[in-house]
């Protein structure tokens, strides 16, 4: 821990919150020239307080020890971009339009990176009414199954939530040409390209 970077960064977090010196060492417990000492860099808040602290400015423990928040550039909303991860303690699925810090159950998550399905991996697309009409004849045991499936083109992206034992079937709109992702517990992330069919 840079000891001045994080004295600024607490300083830069105090100061867009409001707070005072003082008021934020009541919320803290500390003095407050326990707060200036960290402040002008000649000290570091105890690890003890690094998580009330990181609670305050509703920010992680790891952006006050480096004592800098990275701004991502913005996407400008294009959805194709959108990193999936999924925690493997619990099965949450989260996802982000830019590279983000992700903790789920304790343990930081890193963006699932997708693969081209195989041709005998790939999901069913077919057009019907309107509609695309997905299947699979995926295993979807309890310890083999995929766990979501989305599609995803430039500007929207639709999740849909699938469970052991359970057949692989959801319908969504025919939209223009997009992408087919899911996550198979054992396989990891995979998609495909689905095109609309051509109008006769």
């Amino acid at each position: 821990m840079d000891q001045i970077k994080t004295g600024e960064l607490i300083r830069q977090l105090r100061t867009k919150m409001g707070l005072t010196q003082k008021q934020l060492a009541e919320r803290l417990c500390v003095s407050d020239k326990a707060v200036s000492k960290w402040e002008c860099g000649n000290g570091c808040p105890d690890v003890s307080l690094l998580a009330d602290l990181a609670d305050v400015f509703g920010t992680d423990i790891r952006v006050l020890l480096a004592g800098g928040m990275d701004k991502n550039e913005s996407e400008n909303g294009n959805m194709k971009k959108v990193r999936f991860f999924v925690c493997g303690d619990c099965g949450n699925i989260i996802t982000a339009t830019s590279d983000a810090a992700v903790t789920c159950c304790g343990s930081r998550l890193d963006p699932l990176e997708p693969g081209k399905a195989a041709e005998d991996e790939m999901l069913r697309v077919e057009c019907m009414d309107g509609e695309w009409y997905i299947t699979s004849e995926h295993p979807m045991t309890k310890e083999h199954y995929i766990t979501f499936a989305a599609y995803q083109n430039d500007r929207s992206l639709m999740i849909f939530r699938q469970y052991p034992e359970w057949n692989v079937e959801f319908t969504l709109p025919v939209y223009r040409s997009g992408r087919l992702v899911w996550y198979c517990a054992k396989c990891g992330l995979l998609y495909q390209e689905i095109t609309p069919p051509k109008r006769k």
